[in-house]
């Protein structure tokens, strides 16, 4: 897949060339496989390609992985890819995810303060931002059918046996950050999770061919 970092804002560029997917174990690639097989199969079957993360609160690591799944599409040229994010519950984007975005090239605004902030998440200048808040898997806002559900924490992998309308579900779950809150490895964890997140993602899109 031809790579176009022209899409991108150059700081994420540099951070995904900055990753290294060697850091991957061969189980954890076992486990992003089907993933890279669903787009793949997607993209030869000239199809949209939606993705639906899912996480008990929608508010750490399922925004992580709809926003560095939307940047990786565009950063391998992969136009048919709309990302989505949702929980069990709602509840709100955790700002510290946001800065963590951010301080990986994202450019971020609140564009409806509330409780359960409205961001526009943007990752290249004249792509279209990915609107980022807290909602359930089912809201209006995601898709109903035809999407694959990805399950990045083991409570919602655990709680949602079935996701409804999803063709294909994948358990591909990450720790929470959100252990290390309001201590002082606070913003080391968010980052490191979010790379993790960033490279796993590498690894799934890097495979797709047109």
């Amino acid at each position: 897949m031809a790579i176009n970092r022209a899409a991108l804002f150059p700081e994420i560029v540099t951070t995904i060339e900055g990753l290294s997917t060697t850091s991957i174990s061969e189980e954890r690639k076992a486990a992003l496989q089907p993933l890279a097989d669903y787009i793949q199969a997607k993209t030869s079957n000239k199809e949209a390609i939606r993705l639906n993360f899912i996480c008990t609160h929608n508010s750490r690591r399922s925004h992580l992985s709809q926003v560095w799944a939307q940047a990786m599409a565009s950063y391998f040229h992969i136009t048919n890819v709309s990302c989505y994010s949702g929980g069990t519950e709602a509840t709100a984007l955790f700002p510290m995810a946001a800065q963590t975005l951010v301080g990986a090239g994202f450019q971020i605004a609140v564009i409806s303060p509330s409780d359960n902030p409205v961001y526009s998440i943007k990752y290249g200048s004249n792509e279209q931002p990915v609107i980022g808040f807290s909602k359930t898997m089912d809201h209006d806002f995601n898709p109903s059918s035809k999407f694959g559900a990805i399950m990045t924490c083991s409570q919602a992998d655990e709680g949602c046996p079935f996701v409804p309308g999803a063709e294909k579900r994948f358990p591909i779950t990450y720790d929470d950050p959100k252990a290390f809150d309001n201590t002082p490895q606070q913003a080391e964890k968010y980052q490191e999770r979010s790379l993790q997140i960033a490279t796993e993602l590498l690894f799934v899109f890097a495979q797709i061919k047109a």
